[in-house]
């Protein structure tokens, strides 16, 4: 679903500047929608999102650049030229046919955008980096998440938010006190002997300051005497998001030992330590239920799927399981199959996320012939199964209830296809909607078809199997939800198949 934080909803205010420009010198496009900084994407042809400029004479249009080297003057270099504002938020371009990158291994590729006006005047360039790597989220990543039991630190406080895998945003987090010694640390007690394979990390992602520049994962069975991990010492570090893979270490402690950072003190906002393993197979209901995923990052579900399907009189049953624990194998082995899968919402920011975990859940929508429904971050995760970047950010948030307390009339959703899972709704029609990422039409998976739409796509289809997805909210029970029977169709349809 990708939304900000609700809580911080009500006093966000919208800066990006409309194409009209001002007459001001242009400023630099802001390059943190998608990809932004080292996100892993997944299609060789990927979609690259822009927030806007502003200023300068009359329309602008933008010049984008892509290539394998920092100052972009290899042969390598892709470029292209007027390329108009989407809308007054953003613009977009997938990168051509002709154009498609090397998905040979993991790549880092560098791009920048800038804009330039009527008048010919061109302004900043603004630059990120990504990486490409088509395998990365070909199947399960085969590992779990490791409980761990304390959380300890050199100084500062909340080192609980450190493993709050229930803040929806990853907002929250530790600071070390400033100023205090050159070298701090954060040491994870797992309780007893865990063997770990991987490491996430995530520092301050709205800027630099906080930032972890040098450090150093240790390991340790008394928590006295600590041993460096070969290939976990990282210099120079300037990214928010460190994922550290290393050959398994089994241990009791394992200590982030930090030994330089950017700004002030060290922040961190989460960590997840992983261990090579296969999650059991749940116990399914007995007769026909509905396996909902849980896309939020604690595993849950964004709205109460679960009360609201159990709750519609169709005799159905619920299992949910978390989306780092689901995959095509899992699903297979269950010794009763599901008649339907829902994928939930979510409320954090894609980036912020270890997105590795939702491999397993691109594994089932690409390959499970089970009906499926998409919910908000579930109808968005249905695109990404075939391109990290095919969905983006809309520059703005779509909050009915926000719009309502501000006495606006709700936008209305047109339905494009007369379908029998439209059944029983108006055409144009209301819903509650809480996001602020969206599914993008230019580089929608072939496979997929537009079947209703506000100012951006509200509803897709699959046009070679029983695959559905809504931006929306159907479950949620408001007088001005008129989508109800969306859901409630497709569960009366999956039961019939």
């Amino acid at each position: 679903m990708k939304t900000f934080f609700i809580a911080f909803l009500s006093f966000v205010v919208v800066t990006f500047v409309s194409g009209a420009s001002s007459g001001e010198s242009l400023t630099a496009p802001k390059l943190t929608n998608n990809p932004s900084l080292d996100v892993i994407t997944t299609n060789k042809r990927p979609l690259l999102s822009i927030f806007n400029a502003s200023g300068g004479t009359g329309k602008r249009t933008y010049i984008f650049q892509i290539d394998t080297v920092p100052d972009f003057d290899s042969e390598s270099l892709i470029e292209y030229k007027d390329i108009p504002e989407t809308n007054e938020y953003i613009t977009e371009k997938q990168i051509e046919k002709k154009d498609a990158l090397s998905p040979l291994g993991k790549t880092r590729y560098y791009w920048r955008a800038r804009a330039v006006d009527e008048a010919g005047n061109k302004g900043p360039w603004g630059q990120t980096r990504f990486f490409l790597d088509t395998a990365s989220d070909d199947a399960f990543m085969n590992l779990l998440r490791i409980p761990v039991k304390e959380v300890t630190v050199s100084s500062g406080q909340n080192p609980k938010n450190i493993m709050d895998l229930d803040d929806p945003g990853q907002s929250t987090f530790w600071l070390s006190s400033p100023p205090g010694d050159p070298l701090q640390w954060i040491v994870f007690n797992f309780g007893k002997t865990e063997k770990v394979s991987r490491i996430w990390m995530l520092s301050a992602p709205s800027g630099k300051n906080g930032w972890l520049k040098n450090f150093v994962w240790q390991w340790s069975n008394d928590n006295r005497i600590w041993t460096d991990i070969p290939d976990a010492t990282v210099q120079n570090n300037d990214t928010f998001r460190n994922i550290i893979e290393i050959k398994p270490v089994s241990a009791r402690y394992f200590r982030l030992l930090i030994k330089g950072w950017y700004g002030y003190a060290p922040q961190i906002n989460t960590i997840i330590l992983y261990s090579a393993e296969i999650p059991e197979v749940p116990e399914p209901p007995d007769g026909d239920y509905v396996l909902i995923i849980g896309n939020q990052m604690n595993g849950f579900t964004f709205s109460e799927l679960a009360e609201f399907v159990e709750g519609l009189g169709l005799n159905l049953r619920t299992l949910t399981v978390p989306h780092y624990e689901v995959s095509l194998d899992m699903l297979n082995k269950l010794k009763n199959k599901p008649v339907a899968i829902i994928l939930s919402g979510n409320n954090a920011n894609y980036q912020n996320l270890p997105m590795f975990e939702y491999n397993g859940v691109f594994e089932i929508i690409r390959q499970s012939q089970i009906p499926i429904l998409g919910i908000c971050c579930g109808h968005q995760l249905a695109c990404m199964a075939y391109g990290y970047t095919f969905v983006r950010s809309m520059g703005w948030s779509d909050i009915t209830s926000l719009t309502l307390d501000e006495h606006k009339k709700i936008t209305t959703i047109t339905i494009k296809k007369d379908l029998p899972i439209f059944e029983g709704i108006p055409n144009p029609f209301t819903v509650p909607e809480v996001h602020s990422w969206a599914v993008s039409p230019v580089s929608l998976p072939e496979d997929y078809e537009i079947t209703s739409e506000s100012t951006y796509i509200q509803t897709i289809k699959s046009k070679t199997k029983f695959l559905y997805g809504e931006q929306f909210h159907a479950e949620i029970k408001i007088d001005y939800n008129e989508a109800t029977p969306y859901l409630v169709n497709f569960l009366k349809m999956a039961l019939r198949k």
